[in-house]
């Protein structure tokens, strides 16, 4: 039953994530302020983080992903991010 259930939350998360894609893409499309059946692309994009965050929290809570490994592959990205984009992290990001 926990197999069915991990496998579960798993597979919804893939399609959270591949939502967030889609949504993003439509940003870059049509704009940020583009608007699509009454809602704006930002508004969408925002729900599907929304629900991708509760996906990822789920791994979390479910022990699927570890959040002390999860954690240190964040900041690793900051850093990342910090040398090869122009995004820029915070010390505080850094920690």
């Amino acid at each position: 039953m926990i197999k069915e259930q991990n496998d579960e939350i798993l597979r919804i998360t893939q399609e959270e994530c591949a939502e967030v894609i889609q949504a993003i893409s439509k940003v870059f499309r049509f704009g940020i302020d583009g608007v699509h059946n009454g809602v704006t692309n930002q508004s969408h994009l925002e729900e599907e983080i929304g629900d991708l965050v509760c996906m990822v929290d789920l791994l979390l809570e479910r022990g699927i992903v570890n959040i002390d490994n999860v954690d240190n592959a964040a900041r690793a990205k900051l850093i990342k991010l910090s040398k090869w984009a122009n995004i820029g992290a915070t010390n505080e990001q850094l920690g």
